[in-house]
């Protein structure tokens, strides 16, 4: 007697979708309410999102640093480098 395998529910977790993108809730630290959350999607693009949520800042993540723009306007606000070594 062989037992089959369940093959396309294996295949279809390898498959990889937008679930592979991040989210985070972020809490006050007092109250322990909610006050915001982060997406990541699968390119590494980082959104905030404020209470109301509107976004607030994204995040665009390369080798030499990330850069933070302000979701409205897309001004940048600041960047983030990485030390050279």
């Amino acid at each position: 007697m062989t037992t089959k395998l369940p093959v396309v529910p294996i295949l279809l977790a390898l498959i990889a979708t937008d679930a592979h993108a991040q989210g985070r809730t972020i809490y006050d630290a007092k109250t322990g309410k909610a006050i915001g959350r982060s997406t990541t999607d699968t390119q590494g693009k980082t959104t905030l999102y404020g209470a109301d949520g509107k976004a607030i800042s994204r995040e665009t993540t390369t080798p030499s640093g990330t850069t933070i723009y302000d979701a409205r306007s897309g001004d940048v606000l600041g960047k983030i480098t990485r030390e050279k070594r």
